[in-house]
C-alpha cells in the first residue's frame, strides 16, 4: 500500500486513531484513559511488625469530589512496578475506572516487592498478643488503617474484592475488619484447601495443579522482586505422559524442585486433615460478619468452587441478618472477570452472562454501599441455570422448593429414578480393573498445565474404556431441573485396600442437536467466546460433563482417621459433588460415569492402605473394583429436583 506523504499522512494517522477511540466504550480506553484520568503512587505501607508492604495507589486527578478506597491484595504481584508503568484498568472491571475510585493494589507480604516471608494461607490468629502475631486479617486492618491516615481525597470508606487467592485475602478482612470496610466480595475464595478448593479433594491429592503453582509462586526466594519464576519446564507437551513417567509423587522434589519449593513437601507430608489443614479452614472463623458481601463463583471453576458456597452458607448460618449475597453463572475460574460469558468450550448461554454479572451486579454493589449511589436490587441468590439459560433469583440457596429424589444405577447399564428392583437371588453389579500404570486421563487434550474447559468437555473419549462404568437413562420425555446439592452414594467393593471413586454426572444432547439449536444444544466455541469459522459442527450425541467429583476411600468415615478397605467387603461410601442448577432437556438424556482416576489431575492410588507421598513404585498395584445396584445395596445420586414428578 502507497504510504500518504507529510500532512496528509498525519491527518490519516489521526483519523484512523479517532475512528479507533470512538469506536471503544469511555470504561475500556486503556492505559491512555488510566494516564489521563489518575496520578499513580508506590508506597512501603508499614504493619504492626514492621514488615512493608510494596502498595500502588490511583487517585483521580479530579481533586473537586471525594472517592471511596477500593483495595486489593495479591500474592501475584501488582505487576505494575516504577512510575511511569500504568494499569490498562483499574478495579474488578474496566467500567469502575470511569466511576471514580481510589484504586490500591498491595503485594502481600513476602511476594514480589513486599517484605518478610510468605506463607501460603497463614491461618488466622484469634487472640492476637503481640505484635509479631500477624495474619492476612491483621495486615489488611494495618493496610486500611494507614490509607484512611495518608491518603487524602477519600470519603472514609473502604471496599475489597479479589479473585481466588486475592479473594481468600479478601475473606480474611471480614473476620478483624478495620471501621471503614463496607463492602467486601470474595470471589472465587477457598474454603477448605483440603476437603474441596485447590490441593485436594475429599483426601485425593490435585497433582497437575499442585504441581505447576508451587513451582510458579512458592519457591524460596533471596528477598524483594519484580519477577518470580515462570512455567515450567517439562519438555514435553504431553502432561499425561510426563506425570506417568514421574512415578510416584516422592519422585517430585528429587526430580524436579531439589528442595527450593517447601510448601510442596508441606503439601504432601499433611495427606490427612490434621491441624495444618483444619488452621487454614476459613468457615470456622466467619462469626458475626456485619460488612455486606457479595460472594461470586462459577458453576464450572475447577479450582475454588467449594470455598465460596461455603464461606455463603457459613455467614448465613452464623449471621443470619447480614446482607450476604451469593452470585453463580456458567463461568470458569475467574471467567466473569475478564470474557463475555456467552460460551464456555462449546457450550453456549445466549447471552453475555459476565458482562451482564460487571455492569448490573458488580458495580451498583460496590457504588451503592461505597458511594450512596443508585439502588440495589440484588436477590438473595442469584444463579444461571444452565440448560434453560436463564438467571434465577431465589431467597436461599439450595432453593427451599427443591426436592431431593435418588437416581438409581441399574442392572444393563440404565439409569432410572426407580429404586432397583430384584431380579435373581444373586447380587447386581458392575467390576472392572483399575490399573495405576494406566490410569484414566481426565481430558482428551493434550498439555502440562490444566487447562478451564475440561468442567464442560464432551465425555465420549472415556466412556468407551474398560474402566469406566457408564449408566444412562431413557430418552427424557420431559425435563429434568436440578437445583442444589449432588451427592453420590455408591455401594462398593474392591479387591484392594484403597481405592478412588470419581463420579461425573454428564447431560447426553440428541444425535439430532445442532448448533442452531437454543437452549442447553448451543454453538460451539473456545475459550469462553464463539469458535470462528465452526458454524456448521454440531453437538449431536455430546457429553457434556455437568458435574464431577472424587474421594479416596480411606477418607470415607473419617478425614482425620484414615481406615483401609477390607478387601471383598461391600462399603458403602457417600460424598458430595457439590451443587448445581441445570435443565436436563426434554430428548436428553442423564448420564453418570464412574471410574477410579482421573489422571493427572488426581494422583495416583496405589490401591494398597499406605502413606501415598511415601509410595514406592513396586507398591501399585492393580485391583478390581464392584460398584452395586440391587435393593440391598442401591448406589444413587441424590439430586435436588425441582418442578418435577419423575416417572
Amino acid at each position: 500500500m502507497r504510504l500518504l506523504p507529510g500532512f496528509r499522512r498525519r491527518i490519516h494517522w489521526f483519523l484512523l486513531l479517532l475512528l479507533l477511540f470512538s469506536a471503544i466504550p469511555l470504561s475500556a480506553q486503556g492505559t491512555y484513559y488510566v494516564k489521563e484520568h489518575y496520578t499513580k503512587f508506590e508506597y512501603m505501607v508499614p504493619m504492626r511488625d514492621g514488615i512493608r508492604l510494596f502498595t500502588e495507589v490511583y487517585v483521580p486527578k479530579d481533586l473537586s469530589h471525594e472517592y471511596p478506597i477500593l483495595l486489593k491484595r495479591t500474592p501475584y504481584g501488582v505487576g505494575t512496578y516504577g512510575g511511569d508503568l500504568y494499569k490498562s484498568t483499574l478495579g474488578p472491571s474496566a467500567s469502575f475506572g470511569r466511576e471514580r475510585y481510589i484504586f490500591v493494589y498491595q503485594d502481600i507480604r513476602g511476594k514480589f516487592r513486599s517484605e518478610g516471608i510468605f506463607e501460603h494461607h497463614r491461618p488466622y490468629i484469634r487472640n492476637k498478643a503481640a505484635p509479631q502475631d500477624t495474619d492476612e486479617a491483621s495486615d489488611a486492618f494495618d493496610t486500611v488503617e494507614w490509607l484512611t491516615t495518608n491518603i487524602s481525597g477519600h470519603n472514609g470508606r473502604v471496599g475489597m474484592w479479589g479473585i481466588s487467592y486475592p479473594g481468600w485475602l479478601a475473606v480474611m478482612a471480614l473476620i478483624e475488619p478495620h471501621p471503614a470496610v463496607l463492602a467486601v466480595s470474595p470471589q472465587a475464595s477457598p474454603g477448605d484447601q483440603w476437603i474441596g478448593d485447590d490441593y485436594y479433594h475429599n483426601g485425593a491429592f490435585r497433582l497437575m495443579y499442585a504441581f505447576d503453582w508451587t513451582w510458579q509462586c512458592a519457591q524460596i526466594r533471596e528477598g524483594p522482586t519484580e519477577s518470580e519464576p515462570g512455567e515450567y519446564d517439562y519438555a514435553t507437551a504431553d502432561g499425561y505422559r510426563f506425570f506417568l513417567d514421574l512415578g510416584p509423587i516422592a519422585n517430585v522434589n528429587n526430580r524436579c524442585f531439589h528442595g527450593r519449593i517447601p510448601m510442596w513437601n508441606e503439601l504432601i507430608e499433611h495427606w490427612t486433615y490434621d491441624e495444618y489443614w483444619q488452621a487454614k479452614n476459613v468457615p470456622k472463623d466467619l462469626n458475626n460478619i456485619q460488612i455486606p458481601v457479595l460472594n461470586v463463583v462459577g458453576w464450572f471453576d475447577a479450582e475454588d468452587f467449594y470455598g465460596p458456597m461455603s464461606i455463603y452458607s457459613t455467614i448465613e448460618r452464623t449471621t443470619p441478618a447480614n446482607r450476604n449475597s451469593l452470585v453463580v453463572g456458567p463461568w470458569n475460574h475467574g471467567g466473569w472477570a475478564y470474557s463475555s460469558g456467552e460460551s464456555l468450550g462449546k457450550i453456549r448461554f445466549n447471552s453475555t452472562t459476565a458482562a451482564y454479572y460487571r455492569e448490573q451486579v458488580e458495580l451498583p454493589f460496590f457504588n451503592y454501599y461505597l458511594k450512596d449511589k443508585g439502588s440495589l436490587n440484588l436477590p438473595e441468590v442469584l444463579v444461571f441455570e444452565t440448560g434453560a439459560n436463564l438467571w434465577r433469583s431465589y431467597e436461599s440457596w439450595p432453593p427451599r422448593q427443591a426436592v431431593e429424589r435418588r437416581l438409581y444405577l441399574q442392572p444393563d447399564q440404565g439409569l432410572s429414578f426407580r429404586r432397583p428392583h430384584r431380579v435373581s437371588t444373586s447380587e447386581s453389579f458392575d467390576s472392572f480393573v483399575s490399573d495405576p500404570s494406566n490410569p484414566v486421563p481426565y481430558t482428551a487434550e493434550m498439555g502440562t498445565i490444566q487447562g478451564h474447559l475440561w468442567m464442560v468437555e464432551d465425555q465420549r473419549f472415556t466412556g468407551k474404556r474398560s474402566d469406566v462404568l457408564v449408566y444412562q437413562s431413557e430418552v427424557l420425555e420431559e425435563e429434568v431441573r436440578i437445583a442444589g446439592p449432588i451427592t453420590a452414594d455408591l455401594y462398593v467393593s474392591t479387591t484392594g485396600t484403597d481405592a478412588d471413586w470419581v463420579v461425573k454426572l454428564i447431560d447426553v444432547y440428541p444425535e439430532d442437536a445442532s448448533n442452531g439449536d437454543s437452549g442447553p444444544d448451543g454453538t460451539m466455541g473456545d475459550g469462553g467466546e464463539p469458535e470462528p469459522g465452526k458454524d456448521e459442527q454440531t453437538m449431536a450425541g455430546f457429553q457434556m460433563l455437568l458435574a464431577g467429583e472424587v474421594i479416596r476411600s480411606k477418607f470415607r468415615n473419617s478425614y482425620t482417621e484414615p481406615q483401609a478397605m477390607i478387601p471383598g467387603r461391600v462399603t458403602r461410601i457417600t460424598f458430595s459433588l457439590l451443587d448445581r442448577h441445570h435443565t436436563f432437556g426434554k430428548g436428553h438424556r442423564i448420564m453418570v460415569q464412574l471410574q477410579s482416576s482421573w489422571f493427572p489431575l488426581i494422583d495416583r492410588n496405589p490401591q494398597a492402605f499406605l502413606s501415598i507421598p511415601e509410595a514406592r513404585t513396586e507398591d501399585f498395584r492393580s485391583a478390581i473394583h464392584r460398584v452395586y445396584h440391587s435393593p440391598d445395596h442401591p448406589s444413587s445420586l441424590i439430586l435436588s429436583l425441582l418442578e418435577q414428578n419423575p416417572q
